[in-house]
């Protein structure tokens, strides 16, 4: 939301110094997002003093003028405003200058003529509405001056973040609540005076003598206001207004259109201006309809777009057919127009849910469903409605009919809270006056009132704050003013109390170690997933459950909890590969989220993933670039295991059957104790391709809850050997098809108490030498007794029954 300094400072004292301002805002809980001179859009666009007006010699609409703009000489431009004349002042962008938009003046030919600038229009400068011709300066204005100075623009606007639950704050009178909160400071209310000035243009009959409305679901709509506005002239806005749209990111349209957004921008209340006539029947009456859509159902909104409707979403309707949805965006037959002479105004609260839904579905966001969204107030439709109407009677020279239809069933009531102090105090380990705390609560929008206990406060919360629902919400707002960092950090009290990390507290942590001195870097990826997901990656559903899906998604691409990890860190690549960013090792720790058949509640899990693109490092002078592949992800997995001491690790290969996600023969499972893991492999490439990465990518994921399970928080201590080991060195030719795997099966359970270690030092595959589908593996065995020095009879002895036993299990021939 964008906030105008200079309109907040109309209802509260700005700081001066924006930074220290910008800082506070962010401690309080408001992020700023970003700072802009707005004054800065004007900068070369400066008075001119029009010399002389000569009709273009190829064209009977424009003219070619010179205009002097306070430099050495005057300047020509190309002018084709209708009311370009001699001996006027007029905003003149010179050449170079930027206009609201991007819209860089450069120096050109218009039908053969050179043109070095452009005179501009109210709407060219983003000041208005009006285009009909160029903006006519006061007679006096000094020539050459910046039209910044001219118009009083200067203004420094603030881009903040609102978070869902401030649906308050998106307006500039509850930005000056939470500034006058915050510095303990007078803020004036512009409510009642607005209202005030209905009175001197109401006339005519009753409102409710040609109006009707009815709501056919009030938990659809809880409010719906009506008034009418009748001799209406719709015309460009006095330039305050258009200035005040436009300091607020909105674009000035019309007086009609510029006033329902003026009073959203400053009270928080979306309204909608409804052209009477074309919701009227044949007896000038109009009866309104809120109900909700018919599946198929289409309505043409104001961007022009037809968009087909579904029964969750809510229109507003006539008794013949849907003229807007409801709280999203109004329709185009019934748009304000040069034409419209009388004005329906609605003032309204719809369905959060519903609305929000709607928006993103039809992904139609707009400043109205961003607030109905969060929370409108439905206790102040009504009233805001009369400051509306006042103020678009004002600028439309038009007149208000008395009275309102109001449909209003259910009354929203206040939330009853009691703040207890010195529990407040003790809960946040400082001593916060009660006075100071009492101050803030009514600055916040709370009546606060004594009670019997001195030590209590009843506390009415405003039902403009929906976050206001329970004592320690109110704790909240009273700490975050104080300022949590006045609060002096202390240990928790109690005897003999002894803090200390829980067991999947000190595995994660160990587990975040070893994953970034494996060189992975760690990233945060949406919860939320694509329903595809799942398919895309291939990923077999067993045991992963139902997908969870959620009634109001932040995103309609993406309504449903995922299921796996791997999918956003796929997606990770893609978006750094896509920027030219050739290595990447990231992992996240995360949950996932599963529904079972006939459960309310999903289940979750930790899991932790991670995916590894390109290489450790490119080309050097003493090293070729190495791409990573599965022995990569492997690595890393054995690191786990090793600083997680994890017992009786072993990978299996994995068929393409088993895990059609990942590269046959490039696949394994990780096991440890007899128990499943995750798994490792290499990202099969149409797998990869679906998310938009480039193979090959290396790929993992491990149940965090297995390994805290089979961690061990220490090794078993082993006695420094103090006997000598007896090496030994063997190669055996087997068939393909057998696996290190099984020869480390076979080997270590023949090796007996006497066999230290194996390891595998050489692979050779050789037609000639070896055999047509055989490969010579080599190994090197360590024999070793704890209690005295082997002798070569008893090694010779252990191998030779060692080598026997892989012979029958593998049908392995000794190679010499």
């Amino acid at each position: 939301m964008k906030v105008s300094l200079k309109w907040l400072s109309e209802y509260t004292q700005v700081p001066s110094d924006v930074k220290a301002f910008c800082d506070r805002l962010d401690l309080t809980g408001t992020g700023v997002e970003g700072v802009e001179q707005t004054g800065e859009a004007f900068e070369g666009v400066v008075v001119g003093h029009v010399l002389t007006c000569e009709p273009h010699p190829d064209s009977d609409h424009m003219h070619v003028v010179t205009v002097d703009v306070g430099a050495d000489e005057p300047v020509q431009i190309v002018c084709g405003a209708p009311n370009i004349a001699a001996d006027i002042l007029v905003p003149v962008a010179t050449v170079g200058a930027v206009l609201p938009g991007d819209f860089k003046i450069k120096k050109s030919k218009l039908r053969g003529v050179t043109s070095c600038g452009m005179c501009c229009s109210q709407r060219e400068l983003g000041m208005g509405s009006d285009h009909s011709g160029i903006w006519i300066l006061p007679e006096g204005t000094p020539v050459g001056t910046p039209i910044a100075e001219v118009i009083g623009s200067g203004d420094t606007v603030l881009d903040l973040e609102i978070t869902p639950n401030r649906p308050d704050c998106l307006s500039v009178v509850g930005m000056a609540r939470e500034v006058g909160a915050m510095y303990q400071q007078p803020v004036t209310y512009p409510l009642a005076a607005d209202v005030a000035k209905l009175a001197a243009v109401t006339a005519g009959a009753e409102v409710d003598a040609s109006v009707t409305v009815e709501v056919a679901d009030a938990d659809r709509c809880p409010r719906y206001t009506a008034r009418v506005i009748d001799n209406v002239k719709v015309g460009p806005s006095p330039d305050w207004l258009a200035e005040r749209v436009s300091a607020a990111g909105g674009r000035p349209i019309n007086n009609v259109v510029d006033v329902t957004n003026y009073i959203l921008y400053l009270y928080g209340q979306p309204l909608h201006a409804f052209d009477y006539d074309t919701l009227a029947a044949a007896d000038g009456s109009v009866h309104i309809v809120v109900r909700g859509a018919q599946d198929g159902e289409v309505l043409t909104t104001l961007d022009g777009e037809k968009r087909e409707l579904t029964e969750d979403m809510t229109v507003i309707a006539t008794p013949e057919r849907a003229v807007a949805l409801a709280g999203v965006m109004g329709g185009l037959d019934t748009e304000v127009t040069e034409a419209t002479t009388t004005v329906l105004l609605e003032s309204a609260d719809f369905c959060n849910g519903r609305t929000s839904r709607t928006s993103r579905n039809l992904k139609l966001i707009s400043e109205a469903s961003m607030r109905y969204e969060r929370g409108v107030d439905e206790n102040l439709c009504e009233v805001v409605s009369q400051a509306a109407a006042a103020l678009l009677a004002e600028v439309s020279g038009g007149t208000v009919r008395p009275g309102v239809v109001d449909v209003y069933e259910r009354p929203a009531e206040a939330v009853q809270l009691r703040f207890r102090i010195s529990r407040f105090n003790r809960m946040m380990g400082a001593d916060i006056p009660a006075d100071f705390i009492e101050d803030i609560l009514v600055r916040l929008g709370c009546a606060v009132a004594a009670t019997d206990d001195a030590d209590v406060l009843a506390v009415t919360a405003p039902t403009f704050r929906p976050d206001l629902e329970r004592e320690i919400d109110l704790y909240e707002e009273v700490l975050r003013l104080w300022g949590m960092d006045r609060i002096a950090p202390t240990l928790p009290g109690g005897r003999e109390r002894v803090g200390s990390r829980t067991p999947e507290q000190q595995t994660l942590r160990l587990l975040n170690d070893t994953l970034r001195a494996s060189g992975m870097n760690e990233t945060m990826t949406y919860s939320f997933a694509e329903p595809g997901d799942i398919e895309r990656l291939q990923l077999p559903t067993e045991g992963l459950g139902l997908p969870v899906e959620l009634l109001n998604p932040l995103n309609a691409d993406m309504p449903v909890m995922r299921q796996s990890v791997v999918p956003g860190l796929l997606r990770s690549v893609a978006y750094n590969q896509s920027r030219s960013v050739r290595n990447i090792q990231l992992y996240e720790i995360g949950t996932v989220f599963a529904a079972a058949e006939g459960r309310k509640q999903a289940r979750e899990r930790k899991k932790v993933a991670g995916v590894l693109a390109g290489a450790m490092a490119d080309d050097a002078w003493n090293a070729p670039r190495v791409a990573f592949d599965f022995f990569d992800g492997k690595g890393v997995l054995e690191n786990i295991a090793r600083e997680l001491a994890l017992p009786k690790v072993r990978f299996r290969a994995l068929s393409a059957d088993e895990a059609p996600q990942l590269q046959p023969g490039r696949a394994a499972e990780m096991m440890a104790d007899g128990s499943v893991i995750g798994w490792v492999g290499e990202i099969h490439p149409l797998v990869a391709e679906a998310f938009g990465a480039t193979a090959p990518v290396v790929a993992f994921e491990l149940d965090v809850n297995a390994l805290v399970r089979a961690a061990r928080p220490a090794r078993p201590y082993v006695d420094v050997p103090t006997y000598p080991a007896v090496a030994v060195d063997q190669a055996f030719v087997v068939d393909e098809a057998v696996t290190h795997e099984k020869m480390m099966q076979v080997m270590t359970s023949a090796g007996g108490k006497l066999l230290e270690s194996v390891a595998l030092f050489d692979v050779y595959r050789d037609a000639e030498r070896v055999g047509a589908n055989k490969k010579s593996v080599a190994y090197s065995f360590v024999y070793r007794a704890p209690d005295r020095t082997l002798t070569s009879e008893e090694v010779e002895k252990v191998h030779a029954k060692l080598v026997g036993k892989v012979q029958k299990a593998t049908g392995a021939e000794i190679r010499a």
